[in-house]
């Protein structure tokens, strides 16, 4: 199964969202959101589930532990 920054990159792209997007979305810059993509940093459990309200997803499947989204 896919890794976490794998998946929030495929989603992200899927609902046709920029990175800059993302992180105008979150309050942040797109450098903190970019980390999160290429894995070098993760967000908080809060942030998580705001990922995957956003994204329309589980946090199963962000986290990569089931393929159903």
């Amino acid at each position: 199964m896919a890794e976490f920054h794998e998946r929030l990159g495929e989603i992200r792209r899927a609902k046709g969202m920029t990175q800059s997007d993302v992180a105008d979305w979150f309050g942040i810059v797109t450098r903190s959101y970019r980390h999160w993509e290429n894995g070098s940093r993760e967000p908080s459990l809060e942030n998580l589930v705001k990922l995957a309200d956003l994204f329309d997803v589980t946090t199963d499947w962000l986290l990569g532990r089931t393929d159903e989204r």
